[in-house]
């Protein structure tokens, strides 16, 4: 009786969350508690149920958050890593962006055995990356100490080379519904690019899709009709652009560094954001899925 009243409670509170959310879209709640994450909260990504964030508890892990908030540890790194952001590939393996040891990490869903998939002594910090349907992965390199910054695509056998060097600080990256499009921020110089990529995954057609003069930009992601997610790292928003470049709306977060964003939940319309300066997540339901959704 105890465990089907536990069972009762946790579906109520699931469905509480999701019923009042939608009567209150883009109206951001706390969906886990303060500080149950490290200052260096980012890379979340929906799989399986659940997100997975880095940093649980403290740098060097890789935790799960669940739709109703629950926080619990999935896998701890080697000595010395530290991830900032995570993917999946079509077969199911998690990436990691394994920023001090310039290299990508992998870990076996199952057996959360992690092994190093990519190292690179030419990488800056592998920071933000994003991946195709057919697992090509593109990465951002941000040079933060010099303000510059590259994109890498990394091939599924692990073959990679720059797609595109000497830029500001590449950060955020992210690929439009289609794939046809990548959006690559760079976060100092306060501008987001766009690029179109052919069908062998090289980038043409640079241009400025939105510019700012003030805060920093982070996480990107694009919902399923091609609206772009932008966090803004110091101002605590996350502002939304249709496909053209026009800004919709600015959601305000109750934090004021959020570091990246993910859409997820049953009908991908329930987006979370990492926030550094709470070392927590806070969420908000959305009209439209998340792409992939």
């Amino acid at each position: 009786m105890h465990h089907l009243l536990k069972l009762v409670s946790v579906i109520a509170c699931i469905f509480s969350v999701v019923a009042c959310t939608d009567n209150q879209l883009y109206q951001p709640f706390d969906l886990t508690g303060e500080k149950l994450f490290s200052e260096n909260i980012e890379g979340p990504v929906w799989k399986d149920s659940c997100w997975y964030v880095v940093n649980f508890g403290r740098d060097g892990t890789v935790g799960t958050v669940n739709i109703s908030g629950r926080a619990a540890l999935f896998v701890e790194l080697p000595a010395g890593s530290n991830a900032n952001s995570i993917l999946f590939n079509p077969a199911g393996e998690m990436f990691l962006a394994d920023w001090p040891m310039n290299q990508i990490l992998k870990v076996d869903p199952v057996t959360r055995a992690v092994s190093v998939f990519v190292h690179d002594s030419l990488f800056h910090q592998p920071n933000d990356f994003t991946i195709n349907r057919q697992g090509r992965i593109f990465a951002s390199d941000p040079d933060w100490k010099n303000g510059s910054g590259r994109i890498w695509r990394i091939e599924p056998d692990g073959s990679r080379i720059i797609l595109k060097d000497e830029m500001g600080t590449t950060n955020g990256i992210t690929l439009s519904p289609s794939e046809e499009i990548l959006y690559v921020n760079e976060s100092l110089q306060r501008r987001i690019l766009a690029f179109d990529i052919d069908a062998a995954g090289n980038l043409k057609g640079e241009r400025v899709f939105a510019a700012f003069d003030d805060f920093g930009l982070d996480g990107m992601k694009c919902d399923r009709e091609g609206n772009l997610y932008v966090t803004r790292h110091g101002k605590g928003t996350v502002v939304v652009f249709d496909p053209s470049g026009k800004i919709i709306r600015e959601i305000t977060l109750k934090g004021k560094k959020p570091s990246n964003l993910a859409f997820g939940g049953k009908d991908g319309r329930t987006c979370i954001v990492t926030l550094q300066d709470r070392g927590s997540v806070e969420a908000f339901r959305t009209e439209i899925p998340g792409a992939g959704f």
